[in-house]
């Protein structure tokens, strides 16, 4: 394959991203059904992330890949190869990542981007924006402005909360910054992109308002270094690395295929699958249904809670038969959540082959999974808590950023 080049043509896979799957629907709006990510792999046509890039990052880092590198929770991309190219010559790059703010607080599955995104901020060393698309979830969902840009805000405590560095970052909310040379941008991109095509991305209806179909382009162009002359003046030909999870790739598929024709290099990918639901992977955590997921205000008896009574278990339904049979771990909702959160290989690996073999009971997996979730979201808590307005307008302040690079 040379460089550069797809697995499958992009507008051809553009096209056929509004075509419905029997077993699965996968869209930036709905992920439903059991998901062969093989498949999604194909439909989409971005290519798998393999052991060699995961090298590659380690060498170039000095750090140990990421816990949702080595486990394959990032298991797709687009260019992130041409990412480590340029880096090694070194050429900078900036990260892309955004939150639709809808629900009052985070679930652990829209954590899953920002912890990553953390990670690489601190390896490379590189500036990050990242958008709140309060217009978005105002035209998709019953929500008034103002209590999307109130959402806003509260979703960006969150974000702060995990860590980011103040001098690197930039927040924003689509209400208060579209304009200017962003706004620029979006016209361009809208221009080449035909109402056909975007149908055919997003398979928008003749019912769909005029906002939706017009709103893509706004996802776009964060991922063009001019939309933020306060940080990138100057610096047009800066790449992009955008870390979603693969739900997305629609919006930049369509990026990728405008980014040339308006002198810009096409951004890259690193995707991630879907956190499931405690119910059973069959979609993802739902903020609309608070049984289906952990949030990141549950208390530590709502944390245990939710595990005993709705995280669906491949293990048997007595001792005996445990003892016996073992559990069945493709589909075990505890071993998968396990999977992205304990961080010693071993422990995961000894985990899976006493319970899959009988010699571990259900009630002390899901034991242990409570107790590092319970870790994981007071630590949040209080990371959280330590977030004031002030800080938040200091994230979302357009203003140089002191140490963009190194």
């Amino acid at each position: 394959m040379e460089k550069g080049e797809e697995r499958v043509n992009e507008e051809e896979a553009t096209a056929a991203t509004g075509e419905a799957e029997a077993e699965a629907e996968v869209n930036p709006w709905e992920v439903s059904g059991k998901i062969d990510y093989d498949k999604l792999i194909d439909k989409f046509g971005c290519q798998r992330l393999d052991q060699s890039l995961i090298d590659r990052v380690h060498r170039l880092t000095s750090r140990p890949p990421h816990v949702f590198l080595r486990r394959g929770v990032f298991f797709a991309h687009r260019d992130f190869n041409e990412i480590l190219d340029a880096y090694e010559r070194g050429d900078k790059f900036y990260l892309y990542t955004g939150r639709g703010p809808s629900s009052e607080a985070l679930h652990l599955g829209h954590l899953i981007p920002f912890m990553f995104t953390k990670y690489l901020q601190d390896a490379f060393k590189v500036p990050l924006v990242i958008q709140l698309t309060d217009d978005e979830k105002y035209m998709w969902k019953n929500l008034s402005v103002e209590e999307s840009q109130r959402l806003a805000r509260e979703n960006a405590k969150d974000i702060i909360a995990c860590g980011f560095d103040i001098t690197r970052t930039f927040i924003f909310s689509d209400f208060d910054y579209v304009g200017g040379a962003f706004y620029k941008n979006m016209v361009k991109v809208s221009k080449c992109v035909t109402y056909n095509k975007v149908v055919g991305i997003f398979g928008f209806t003749g019912e769909d308002h005029i906002g939706k179909v017009s709103f893509p382009p706004v996802q776009a162009v964060p991922s063009f270094p001019s939309s933020f002359p306060h940080l990138f003046d100057g610096k047009d030909h800066l790449r992009c690395l955008i870390p979603c999870a693969i739900d997305q790739d629609p919006y930049f598929r369509m990026t990728r295929d405008v980014a040339p024709r308006i002198g810009y290099h096409k951004p890259a990918l690193i995707e991630s699958s879907f956190f499931p639901a405690l119910q059973g992977d069959t979609g993802k955590m739902s903020a609309s249904d608070p049984n289906s997921a952990i949030y990141v205000t549950d208390s530590a008896k709502d944390i245990k809670d939710k595990i005993n009574k709705y995280a669906f278990t491949g293990g048997q339904d007595t001792k005996e038969k445990q003892r016996l049979y073992g559990a069945n771990l493709e589909v075990d909702i505890p071993v998968k959540y396990l999977s992205f959160f304990l961080e010693d290989d071993d422990e995961l690996e000894h985990i899976k082959t006493e319970y899959g073999s009988g010699r571990m009971l259900t009630f002390d997996v899901k034991k242990r999974l409570v107790e590092i979730l319970v870790e994981i979201v007071e630590r949040h808590c209080r990371a959280r808590a330590a977030v004031t307005d002030e800080m938040v307008d200091a994230f979302m302040a357009v203003r140089p950023l002191p140490s963009m690079f190194g």
